[in-house]
């Protein structure tokens, strides 16, 4: 049981719109109750948070676990809406995508839960994930009881590296199994140390992720921009690449955004999937 939760307001004066933020594929365990209550979690940290007015929000966690874990995990200390202004004014289609994707944000999550959830991700919907990504925190991880519900943190790589195949095929790998068995063992043994490499640059980063079973330059690129914080990293799936074939005539946009290039590849990427109610026409999300 997770005791002590605190209810308090907190005010957030930029872009944070907890609906998309839930939607923008970054992450595939937020859940929503009744009264417009995100739950997110991290770890073993968990807060619940719904919209009031204007700016401000009510929020239920440590208090302190606020302002040491989750105001980093929004990345708060980043203004997003001078981002997103610069990009519509543009007035193309970025500028359009920016503006369809304002209150969205790059969530600093776990390196390691980052590494595993999209090694799945490959070639699944966003459902699909979310569901095996779920079922191995219930088979494997710690439970977490707090006033709203019965919850999982996601298992460690010691916890995965015991599974065996048919146990973790069971969960909804399927052939990403022999992947996520070879993270979890490189983890575990030290031989990838997910820690050191907060250390290293960009480029070194993307080219060490590379080494691990399965994992390409999309999930990699995830990993810097999603577990790392490499706010320049572009992950490039079916979405991104329908974006630049399609609407910029071939030509990558991301380049002259520099580091701000995943916030930009956040937005682009949302609009693709959702205008039009094209995310209801197409059965695989990720590629």
């Amino acid at each position: 049981m997770i005791r002590d939760f605190e209810s308090f307001t907190v005010e957030i004066e930029d872009d944070f719109d907890l609906a998309k933020i839930a939607d923008s594929g970054q992450c595939f365990r937020v859940r929503v109750f009744d009264g417009g209550i995100y739950r997110f979690i991290t770890g073993g940290h968990v807060v619940y948070i719904r919209f009031l007015k204007e700016n401000k929000y009510a929020v239920c966690c440590h208090k302190d676990s606020w302002e040491h874990i989750w105001a980093d995990y929004f990345d708060l200390s980043r203004n997003y809406r001078s981002i997103r202004e610069n990009a519509v004014g543009r007035g193309d289609f970025v500028g359009r995508a920016a503006d369809a994707g304002s209150g969205i944000r790059i969530l600093r999550q776990d390196t390691w839960e980052m590494l595993v959830t999209f090694i799945i991700s490959q070639r699944k919907s966003i459902p699909a994930i979310a569901k095996a990504v779920e079922n191995l925190c219930v088979k494997y991880g710690k439970k977490i009881e707090t006033d709203y519900e019965v919850l999982y943190a996601f298992p460690g790589p010691m916890e995965l590296s015991g599974a065996s195949a048919e146990e973790l095929n069971a969960c909804g790998l399927g052939y990403r199994t022999a992947y996520v068995m070879d993270a979890a063992r490189q983890v575990a043994s030290g031989e990838l140390d997910l820690s050191a490499l907060k250390a290293y640059g960009d480029e070194e980063l993307f080219a060490r992720l590379l080494k691990v079973h399965g994992v390409g330059k999309k999930v990699a690129n995830c990993v810097c921009l999603f577990g790392y914080g490499r706010m320049g990293r572009v992950p490039v799936d079916v979405w991104i690449n329908r974006a630049i074939s399609q609407e910029c005539e071939g030509k990558n946009p991301f380049l002259e955004f520099g580091d701000d290039a995943g916030i930009i590849q956040q937005y682009v990427f949302y609009y693709e999937r959702n205008q039009n109610g094209r995310k209801n026409k197409r059965d695989a999300d990720f590629g």
